[in-house]
C-alpha cells in the first residue's frame, strides 16, 4: 500500500501532537534528538523503536553516540512525510518515555 505524501500544513498539524520534533525547511522530514542517561538506556530505546519500526515496515534514519540518538523520519517512496512517519514518531515517544533524562 503506497502512502500519500502529506502537504506541509498537514505535517505541521501532526507535529503539534509531538514534543521536540522539528520539521525540516523543505517540509520533507521530521527529526528529534533523544538524550538518555547512558548507552544502555539509549540502546534499549533503539531496540524497542526497532521492533515498532519493523511492525510498521517503516525504518528510521538514526545515529547513536553513547547516550544520544538522533532520529530523522520520512517516507522515501512518497518523497516526503506520510502518516507512517508520525505513527513511528509516536511509537518512539512511547519507547523513550521511561528512559529520557
Amino acid at each position: 500500500m503506497k502512502m500519500e505524501k502529506l502537504e506541509r500544513t498537514a505535517a505541521e498539524a501532526q507535529l503539534t501532537e509531538l514534543s521536540g520534533w522539528v520539521l525540516n525547511d523543505a517540509g520533507s522530514s521530521i527529526s528529534k534528538t533523544f538524550k538518555f542517561a547512558n548507552f544502555v538506556e539509549a540502546f534499549g530505546f533503539m531496540t524497542q523503536a526497532a521492533l515498532a519500526a519493523e511492525k510498521l515496515n517503516h525504518h528510521p534514519e538514526w545515529f547513536n553516540v553513547y547516550s544520544r540518538v538522533d532520529v530523522t523520519l520520512n517516507t522515501h517512496d512518497a518523497g516526503g512525510l506520510t502518516e507512517l512517519d508520525f505513527k513511528l514518531a509516536k511509537a518512539m515517544e512511547k519507547a523513550a518515555a521511561r528512559r529520557v533524562v
